[in-house]
């Protein structure tokens, strides 16, 4: 009889240790999910449209609690869309609005050479939809020697004029010219070089106070599903001179967007809180003037 009671009673124990670690994992979930997030690297570009019309991409937005976005999508036009729909359908979503370089793919090789894309540009930012809004140039893609172009520098002229933020996709080279033209310039480095390595990075941004680094496409950031040492040392020195960003670059890239954005929040989780909150979406909200509680 004894042993019967002493079994039930195991077995009630065991049964409430589980549910409350069931419930302890539940609202540890819950916690990750509502944490705001800040978008960096946003592109709608139209080849996205058809398969990810504006309330779709909306929503996948308000499902993964982001807050805000950085908008720079091919042909600038997508961003546009979005900016008219969310009031409508998601109020909190607050844009920073960013001018593309590419007006199409034929763009990519030639932008940085080609007047016509300074002229697009003081043209946008002058008349466009986003007039008085606007807030950086890019994301563009830059390599060695093709920053030393003529046109390239009256863009970081423009953007120092207008107090703007590059959004630029560079090697180590091309981001150092741009430094030349400019020692003060605002820089987000898209994936934050790829895979220039950690303590070359933070030298950099010991070096420009103005660099910000962009993570997504970063994969080095988590070894074996955990934080790793070299980056965990680096967003402890300097949480406030990172962002986020998802980068559908394809179309493909829009049907990963819960899993990327689940990736950060694991990752996120294992830093403590408020350096956490500051990659998660208060730089962002501190570079651009949001509001993204």
């Amino acid at each position: 009889m004894k042993k019967r009671q002493r079994s039930s009673v195991s077995r009630v124990v065991a049964s409430t240790i589980g549910a409350l670690a069931a419930m302890f994992v539940v609202a540890l979930i819950h916690a990750e999910t509502r944490l705001p997030i800040f978008d960096a690297h946003m592109h709608y570009n139209i080849e996205a449209r058809v398969e990810y019309p504006p309330e779709k991409v909306l929503e996948i937005f308000k499902r993964n609690n982001v807050r805000g976005v950085l908008a720079n999508s091919r042909p600038n036009e997508g961003s546009e869309l979005l900016a008219k729909l969310a009031p409508s359908k998601s109020p909190d979503l607050q844009f920073a609005p960013f001018i593309r370089v590419y007006r199409d793919r034929a763009d990519y090789g030639t932008w940085h050479r080609n007047p016509e894309i300074v002229a697009m540009i003081e043209r946008e930012f002058t008349n466009g939809f986003f007039k008085g809004k606007v807030r950086g140039i890019g994301e563009f893609h830059l390599y060695g020697d093709e920053a030393k172009s003529k046109e390239f520098a009256q863009i970081v002229e423009f953007a120092k004029k207008h107090d703007l933020w590059l959004h630029a996709h560079t090697d180590e080279a091309a981001l150092a010219t741009i430094f030349q033209l400019n020692p003060d310039a605002k820089v987000i480095w898209a994936h934050t070089g790829f895979s220039v390595a950690t303590q070359k990075v933070a030298a950099l941004m010991n070096a420009h106070k103005g660099l910000m680094g962009e993570l997504s496409y970063r994969n080095d950031i988590t070894e074996g599903g955990k934080l790793s040492k070299p980056w965990r040392a680096l967003f402890t020195a300097h949480a406030d001179r990172f962002l986020l960003g998802s980068d559908c670059w394809v179309t493909e890239r829009w049907a990963q967007y819960d899993e990327l954005m689940s990736y950060y929040r694991k990752w996120l989780a294992e830093l403590p809180k408020e350096k956490a909150e500051q990659i998660a979406y208060k730089n962002g909200g501190r570079m651009f003037g949001l509001s993204l509680r």
